[in-house]
């Protein structure tokens, strides 16, 4: 045991990153906490800045020097960030112009959840396609299948998904719990 190095187990040292605190002008430290880690004012508590170690900055991936930005001039750039790719201002941070995912797709039917918003399909992260309301995120309903205007035979939920059992396609009530199902032709 007498060769076991304890400057490696205090939990009151920190390494030093060469850099000074834009808030106070002390050292900024490595801060580790559980498993996750930071960077943060060696004056603390008297200053409170921290700042991820990793940032979620996005890469410029290519310039779009024929599309302009429409708030304020600059070149759009398509960009790889935490969410995926999109397509945003080059003068980030001055402007924070995000382009509109244009996958949506209106799927022509009200969202039986709120009754105010309508149904659209969407694409996640990872190129799965689900169905929520628009007036996400103020209502939350989300369909993993397509939705269609007909009630359910059971229940009466305002809208049925369509799904493939068995080799055949079918309308499957959504509502967790209800066996309303109908066949199609």
């Amino acid at each position: 045991m007498s060769k076991i190095d304890h400057s490696l187990f205090d939990t009151h040292s920190h390494e030093r990153v060469d850099e000074a605190c834009p808030q106070c002008g002390q050292a900024l430290v490595m801060r580790h906490v559980g498993k996750s880690s930071f960077i943060g004012c060696s004056g603390y508590p008297g200053c409170d800045y921290t700042r991820p170690v990793k940032g979620h900055e996005s890469a410029v991936l290519k310039v779009l020097d024929e599309a302009p930005c429409p708030q304020c001039g600059a070149p759009l750039a398509v960009k790889q960030g935490r969410y995926g790719m999109f397509i945003g201002c080059s003068a980030f941070p001055a402007c924070h112009y995000i382009a509109e995912d244009q996958d949506e797709k209106d799927t022509g039917t009200p969202c039986p959840s709120c009754g105010e918003g309508e149904l659209l399909e969407r694409v996640n992260r990872f190129g799965k396609t689900f169905y929520a309301c628009d007036r996400y995120p103020k209502c939350k309903y989300v369909l993993n299948d397509p939705p269609v205007k007909e009630p359910c035979p059971v229940c009466g939920w305002a809208v049925m998904v369509r799904r493939s059992q068995k080799g055949r396609e079918v309308l499957r009530c959504p509502v967790k719990g209800c066996e309303g199902q109908k066949s199609l032709p």
